[in-house]
This record gives C-alpha cells, sequence and structure tokens, in this order.
C-alpha cells in the first residue's frame, strides 16, 4: 500500500511550531514514523504528525536522543502525557496517547518487516441529543422545583445544555469561573482552560442568576461537605426525577444537544470543536445525522453571502 498524494504532501509539507533547529534535529524521524505507519487521510496524516512533532519536541527538550524507538517506549509517552501534556485538557491528553501508541505499534510492525495490522474498531454511536419538545420538559420540571433543587437542576440543565460542559466541568464549575458582560452574555472562563466559552443566548438569565447565587461556591450541589463522588449527578438525577414519564436526564444527552444546536446554526466547526474540548473537528461527523437539512432558500442564502 502505497501513500496517496495528499497524504504524502501533508506529510512532506508539515511545519510545526518549535525551533527550526529543533525540527532539522528531530522532523525527518517524524516524518518517516508517521509516513510508516501510513495514514489513510491527509486529516489523519496532519494528526499523527502534530502528535508525534510534540512528543519529539518535548523528548529533545528533556535530553532523549531523536531516536523513534525511545521516544515511543511506554514510559516515555506516559512521562510524556503526565508532564508535556499538563496544560491540556483530559480529553487532549488521552487523544495524544492513544495516537501515539497506534504510531509505535505500526513502528514495531514494520521494524519485524510486516505490514501494519489492519485496525479493526466497532463505531462508537453517538447519544442523541433531546429534541425541543424533551427540553422544554425538563427545564418546565426543573423551575417547579423546591428551594435548592430548583438550583441544582437549571443548573445542571444551563452548564450541560447552554455550556457543553462534560459531567466533570459541571461538578468543578463554581460562580467565579464565569463573568457576564455588559451585553448580558455569560462567559465561562476558569483558570487554565484557555480560551473562554460563551453560554448559549437560550440560557443566559438562569445562569447569570445561579452565578451571582453561588459565588466561590459550585453552581451545582453547593452545599455538598466532601469532595465530589463520580455518581454524584447520577444519584442526585436519581433522588430527584420523581415523574417517570419525564425523559431520563443524561449529561451526555444535553452536551449532545448543545453540539447540535451549535451546527444547526452552521458555527464553524473549528470553533465548535475547540469549545467541545475535541482534538478534531473530524469529532463532530458522527452528530451530523441529528441536524436538520437546510432547506433550499435558507441553502441559497448562505451560499450567497452577504453582498458588501
Amino acid at each position: 500500500m502505497t501513500l496517496g498524494e495528499e497524504v504524502s504532501r501533508r506529510i512532506a509539507g508539515y511545519r510545526p511550531r518549535m525551533p527550526a533547529h529543533v525540527w532539522v534535529r528531530v522532523g525527518p524521524q517524524v516524518r518517516a514514523v508517521v509516513a510508516a505507519a501510513r495514514p489513510a487521510t491527509p486529516d489523519q496524516a496532519r494528526q499523527a504528525m502534530h502528535a508525534l512533532a510534540r512528543l519529539a519536541s518535548w523528548a529533545d527538550a528533556g535530553g532523549i536522543p531523536p531516536e523513534p524507538d525511545l521516544w515511543l517506549r511506554t514510559e516515555t509517552i506516559d512521562a510524556f502525557v503526565l508532564a508535556g501534556c499538563a496544560s491540556r485538557s483530559p480529553r487532549s491528553a488521552v487523544t495524544y496517547r492513544s495516537m501515539l501508541r497506534r504510531l509505535r505499534d505500526a513502528l514495531v510492525w514494520v521494524r519485524r518487516g510486516e505490514a501494519p495490522p489492519v485496525r479493526m474498531a466497532v463505531p462508537t454511536p453517538r447519544i442523541a441529543p433531546y429534541d425541543i419538545g424533551e427540553m422544554s420538559e425538563l427545564r418546565c420540571w426543573a423551575r417547579l422545583l423546591p428551594g435548592q433543587r430548583r438550583a441544582d437542576a437549571l443548573g445542571l440543565l444551563a452548564l450541560g445544555a447552554g455550556c457543553g460542559l462534560a459531567p466533570g466541568e459541571i461538578v468543578a464549575a463554581r460562580g467565579t469561573d464565569f463573568r457576564v458582560t455588559g451585553n448580558g452574555a455569560v462567559v465561562f472562563d476558569p483558570p487554565g482552560r484557555g480560551r473562554p466559552l460563551a453560554c448559549r443566548a437560550d440560557w443566559e438569565d438562569e445562569l447569570a442568576e445561579l452565578v451571582a447565587e453561588a459565588g466561590p461556591l459550585p453552581l451545582f450541589r453547593p452545599g455538598r461537605t466532601t469532595a465530589a463522588s463520580r455518581n454524584l449527578i447520577g444519584n442526585w438525577c436519581t433522588r430527584t426525577r420523581t415523574d417517570r414519564r419525564l425523559p431520563r436526564l443524561s449529561t451526555r444527552r444535553l452536551r449532545a444537544t448543545w453540539i447540535v444546536d451549535l451546527l444547526t446554526d452552521r458555527i464553524d466547526h473549528a470553533v465548535i470543536a475547540e469549545a467541545a474540548g475535541m482534538a478534531s473537528p473530524a469529532a463532530l461527523a458522527a452528530y451530523h445525522r441529528f441536524v436538520p437539512e437546510l432547506g433550499e432558500t435558507e441553502a441559497l442564502a448562505l451560499l450567497r453571502g452577504h453582498r458588501p
């Protein structure tokens, strides 16, 4: 199997953000390993080059010789994920580790004189989003709950469907992690996150109210006195959702709803992927089956654009 022209061009033309003298030293080995792994598409080639170049740069700074056999040892990959990816999200770190391990497997097979193994995997189905009716039911239910349960329910919905936060982020989010701008936008900007995230306009009023009430405390279950358990959200949902006619409350479905809403509004895929903490916009492909098709009028308007 030979590399396609576009894949080869992507590998040969890749230029990482690192000092030129470092790339001169590690670049040929990075290109050779990625070519040996035989990525199927230009995007896969770019992702593999990016991951291995980061590892090679980190290894070079640590005094590790520019040898792929040393870079792709299990202990080197694990050390890189723990130390070299400390500023990245946990999801990104896991993606780097998986990709580097696949490159290691490919290198081992090639060194034995055999072709890389065929990757066999069952596609992971994406969780379906809530439809408009289901979200309306959940919102009405949350607003009718008494006291703190109302705040917890609205916080869960606003952080999931309004901000697309993962369960760990929902549990950790505090009122001080948000700021309300002059035009009413509620922005999630905790220390170390990187790019800020704006809440969807439909959830701004509820979230702004919750942020003001929470202050330095967590928005969800602010009265807890112990560290958040793994099942904190699940246990709360089980105890609170008494009406079995309601849709089952799921943080994964709330996040899927947020993603599909953004795709439906034709937001740039790179913007959505970055806000969602995804390694690449390619991860959004599985959600497209939930996005309504554009009518002819809307499609023509988008294609035409705005007249200057």
